[in-house]
């Protein structure tokens, strides 16, 4: 890259200094954010103030560009002034690659700098509306400070969340046992089962164990948001989170478990290494962890607003995403509705549309602002915040859309926050702490951009022929959770079917068990669960949508009724045999629907019997359809 450079000017400086308009606001906007990143090696100062001393350089060349005189003598100006500026510092920003890497960049960029010098009060305007008024560089100290804190707090909620039900779900006497599939693995796999099922309870899968791995994973979180070594609680907790998805089967299948661990995976390095770490820090590792989270952020939206568009015909045949009728259905078919859902139901049809176009609009264009200046970045960080915030107060979906929402705060500056947050944030300990070194940190960040990459290029429907290496990065990193794909909701339900289970002594008086928050009893008002995940209650959701053939979870979890498991009995609203187990058991589909204005006032739902999900069954007795049970 060549400069145009002038005659030597006397006398000399003894570092490189670049003499700017100070009467130009636009110029006064862009020194300020250079001299943020060049540091003490170049010297900044007003034309006004210094033009005297070099009568070489003719007055109006001032007014009509930079000027750059570096020790020797040397004088540069203009676009070359500016690449010459960051040359000298050290810095290696995009716009000086691209100026050594891409033909005829250099000549472009000084046409374009003398468009600007000529128009430079329309672009102080445009300058200010994208940026504000801020001259320095943004931080995103206060940012880190909080995500790190709310990461512990949904890690909190998520281990504790378990804890509550991991006896039932995958306990010794709980639906799926931990330990019968892990004997399965190790007789199917044998050696093998290390790598492909990444898992501690290989080493005991005892309730005991189980519920202790969830009391470790709660106090862990309280370390990380009392702010004690952070990065290696944040470690200890993404194996956890790890052990017990391998061995939770369906029941920590879900996206925002996925979620949790690419989340907690990539925060480890986020957070610096000391016990007592100082959050002003910003070394390089520490920005390369915050652009992979952010990368995470543009996925997660991005690819919820492409799956929705490419998705199939629900159903019924309809396009419902494309043909803005999604939400015709989406707050009474969802998994758990809350109350809120009721009233959005009942809302006019012109404003679910609007909703849809506005979702879409968030999901497709915020996610690009997350490298726009300043005000368009905290604007698209607003709409995506606020979008979950609209879609947390309609429906239960346990600590996702707060997580994501804490994601999505790394991409405010410290400008965003009160002084109250730059308090909390100051801690008075030394500023050089221990940090990843690059030498870990770059597998990892490798391997993430790759295999998101390829799932990216999936989403979008391309056929692309990925090298065996590429393809063997996808294999090796796949049992580790921590590289994933997104899109709730693609095909969106338009009926609602519900399994009502049924209990008899008789065969002939039968008394349905009540779930705890899933739908049921009609007059009962649909509840606030989240944070919290009932776990059985989501699964029977998507149970519902297939048959018991497709969902042999569902009769283990028959069969635990019928023994009287208190472990999965305890996962129940109701039991309606709390003397001895029922003889028999079978499962009803209804289909249901929200009672609309004017209906029953007692009743929430309306339900119609649409056949049998699973016919009477009993322990070690013939089925009433002549056939053996499950068990």
């Amino acid at each position: 890259m060549s400069a145009e450079t002038r005659t030597a000017v006397r006398p000399a400086v003894r570092r490189a200094l670049l003499i700017y308009d100070g009467h130009c606001n636009f110029c006064r906007f862009w020194i300020g954010r250079w001299r943020s990143r060049t540091g003490r090696r170049i010297g900044y100062r007003r034309a006004q103030q210094v033009a005297t001393r070099f009568p070489e350089i003719p007055r109006v060349e001032f007014d009509r560009a930079v000027q750059l005189i570096e020790p020797g003598g040397a004088v540069t100006s203009g676009a070359d002034a500016v690449f010459r500026v960051f040359d000298l510092a050290g810095k290696s920003p995009l716009f000086l690659r691209a100026a050594r890497a891409v033909p005829g960049f250099v000549a472009a960029a000084r046409i374009g700098y003398k468009f600007i010098a000529r128009h430079r009060t329309t672009f102080s305007f445009f300058t200010r509306l994208l940026w504000g008024r801020a001259f320095r560089a943004p931080t995103f100290f206060i940012a880190r400070w909080i995500f790190l804190r709310a990461l512990g707090a949904i890690y909190l909620i998520a281990f504790v969340s378990l804890l509550l039900q991991i006896r039932g779900l995958i306990g010794a006497h709980g639906i799926l046992p931990a330990q019968l599939w892990l004997n399965a693995v190790r007789e199917q796999l044998s050696a093998e089962r290390f790598k492909l099922a990444p898992t501690i309870f290989w080493l005991d899968a005892s309730d005991t164990f189980l519920q202790g791995a969830c009391i470790a994973g709660a106090l862990l979180a309280c370390a990380v948001i009392a702010n004690f070594f952070p990065s290696a609680c944040l470690l200890l907790l993404w194996a956890l989170y790890l052990s017990l998805s391998v061995v939770g089967n369906v029941f920590l299948g879900y996206q925002w478990d996925a979620l949790l661990l690419e989340t907690g995976l990539l925060a480890v390095f986020l957070a610096p290494l000391s016990a007592r770490p100082d959050w002003r820090a910003n070394p390089l590792s520490t920005r390369i962890a915050r652009w992979l989270l952010l990368w995470l952020v543009f996925r997660l939206m991005f690819q919820s607003g492409l799956v929705k568009w490419l998705a199939p015909p629900s159903e019924n045949g309809e396009q419902t995403w494309r043909n803005l009728t999604a939400l015709n259905y989406h707050y009474e078919t969802q998994p758990l509705p809350i109350w809120t859902s009721w009233y959005l139901q009942q809302s006019p049809l012109w404003w679910k549309k609007f909703s849809v176009v506005a979702m879409f609009a968030i999901e497709f264009a915020a996610p690009f602002t997350l490298l726009a200046p300043a005000r368009v970045r905290r604007a698209g960080c607003a709409a995506m915040i606020g979008l979950q915030v609209l879609i947390a107060s309609s429906g239960n979906y346990t600590f996702f859309n707060w997580l994501t929402i804490a994601l999505c705060v790394l991409a405010l500056d410290d400008d965003c926050f009160s002084a109250h947050w730059r308090r909390l944030a100051r801690v008075p300990v030394p500023a050089h702490g221990r940090d990843w070194p690059l030498a870990l940190l770059a597998p990892v960040a490798a391997a993430n951009l790759l295999v998101t990459t390829m799932q990216l290029t999936s989403t979008l429907r391309t056929r692309t022929s990925w090298p065996h290496l590429c393809m063997k990065v996808y294999e090796l990193t796949a049992p580790l959770r921590s590289f994933n794909s997104y899109g709730l909701f693609a095909v969106m339900t338009t009926s609602r079917p519900e399994i009502i289970v049924e209990g008899s002594n008789d065969g002939e008086t039968w008394l349905p068990y009540e779930f705890k928050w899933k739908p049921g009893d009609v007059t009962r008002r649909p509840g606030v669960v989240a944070p919290h995940q009932p776990r059985l209650d989501w699964q029977m959701w998507f149970a519902a949508l297939g048959d018991v053939r497709q969902n042999p979870w569902f009769l283990r979890f028959l069969q635990r009724l019928l023994e009287g498991s208190p472990e999965v009995l305890d996962l129940m609203e109701k039991n309606p045999f709390p003397a001895a187990p029922p003889r028999y058991l079978r499962a009803l589909l209804y289909d249901y629907k929200f009672t609309r204005r004017g209906d029953d006032p007692k009743a929430w739902w309306k339900r119609e019997e649409r056949g049998v999900y699973c016919p009477a069954i009993s322990l070690g007795r013939a089925s009433a359809d002549g056939k053996e049970d499950a068990d």
